[in-house]
């Protein structure tokens, strides 16, 4: 199986608060990319890895990650980034499998890549796979400050990534999704009728998002070890 994978990185990360984008904040030292970035590498032996960066961040990211993957400019929406880089695809070198990961979270393992991939594999394997969590909180709707209903929580998940599909299905699906917006490549095959798989996400595999994150994020890196 030829498997492919792109980390998202082009994101400016305002809500982090800090004047370079979310994948040069450090943590524990290192910049988010090169963390998230060795998560997918040792994840997915031999895989080709395609890291989208913000535009004028080409070279900077270059240098930090050499020859382990290959770097694009990515677009203004996630949706966007995703599709330059399976643009950037050659015909030859087309694979089997697109695994989407963000560079927000940096603490996904091996077994969790596996999972998704693995969802694909066989004449029954689904089309896409996700990573989910379920919702422990009560949920209510607000409407200008007031609650206005209660959210029953079965069948309520929050999604991490990464993200497995099956590659044709995956390019099918932003071909078709024309000028509509998407939070995550998921809901474009949903659009579509695609099948799309559920596995059990992990708890550590948090998106760091605020300031907050970042220090909950060095809280799990140490518990590590």
């Amino acid at each position: 199986m030829r498997i492919a994978a792109i980390l998202l990185a082009a994101g400016r990360g305002e809500r982090l608060g800090t004047d370079a984008p979310k994948a040069f904040a450090e943590l524990d030292g290192r910049p988010l990319l090169l963390h998230s970035l060795d998560a997918v590498r040792s994840s997915l032996e031999g895989a080709v890895v395609m890291v989208t960066v913000p535009q004028e961040w080409e070279a900077r990211t270059s240098a930090l990650v050499g020859n382990s993957a290959r770097v694009v400019t990515g677009g203004d929406t996630r949706q966007r980034s995703v599709a330059v880089a399976l643009e950037s695809i050659g015909h030859d070198e087309e694979p089997d499998v697109i695994v989407c990961h963000d560079v927000a979270r940096p603490f996904a393992t091996a077994a969790l890549f596996g999972a998704v991939v693995d969802a694909l594999e066989g004449d029954g394997g689904a089309d896409g796979a996700i990573p989910v969590i379920d919702v422990a909180d009560t949920l209510k709707r607000v409407d200008d400050g007031h609650v206005v209903e209660t959210i029953s929580r079965d069948g309520i998940v929050r999604v991490q990534t990464p993200q497995a599909f099956r590659y044709e299905a995956l390019v099918r699906a932003h071909r078709e999704a024309g000028d509509e917006s998407a939070t995550d490549d998921a809901s474009l095959l949903e659009r579509i009728g695609l099948r799309v798989a559920t596995v059990e996400g992990e708890a550590d595999n948090i998106k760091i998002t605020t300031l907050g994150d970042l220090r909950l994020a060095h809280m799990i890196g140490r518990s590590r070890g």
